[in-house]
């Protein structure tokens, strides 16, 4: 595999870009509503192992952006942010949204939820593709 494509400043920063927003979505936006329909309370979220969680979530953020950063590389494409961005979408709603909902459906887990979870993985790989995009 032929990494000399991928710009590993633009992946790390995709990732932060990443984590940062799902710290305002999870919190800010949507944090309670997420809350309710896990059935999460703030006692049971407080005795959580947070460096683990935080610090497994960006690794994991991180191999996402390493990923979308190989799948725009070996597109073909002479890449820019809009494009970036469409290639982010694009696996959000066709590869990430889609599998969610399979899993969601057996879960019997909410329409609310899904909508709240695939909607951050959405937008976060639109974002990190515009970032890779951007600096390819």
């Amino acid at each position: 595999m032929n990494f000399e494509n991928i710009n590993f400043l633009a992946v790390f920063v995709a990732a932060i870009a990443a984590f940062i927003l799902g710290a305002i979505w999870y919190s800010a936006i949507f944090g309670k509503a997420w809350q309710k329909e896990l059935g999460f309370t703030d006692e049971y979220l407080q005795k959580a192992n947070m460096p683990l969680i935080f610090g497994s979530s960006f690794v994991l953020m991180l191999i996402t952006s390493f990923g979308l950063a190989m799948f725009n590389a070996h597109s073909g494409q002479s890449l820019d942010a809009t494009l970036g961005a469409f290639h982010g979408l694009m696996v959000g709603l066709m590869f990430v949204g889609t599998s969610m909902g399979i899993n969601y459906l057996y879960q019997r887990r909410s329409i609310k939820l899904w909508l709240i979870d695939a909607g951050y993985q959405i937008l976060f790989l639109t974002i990190e593709g515009a970032i890779i995009g951007a600096w390819q």
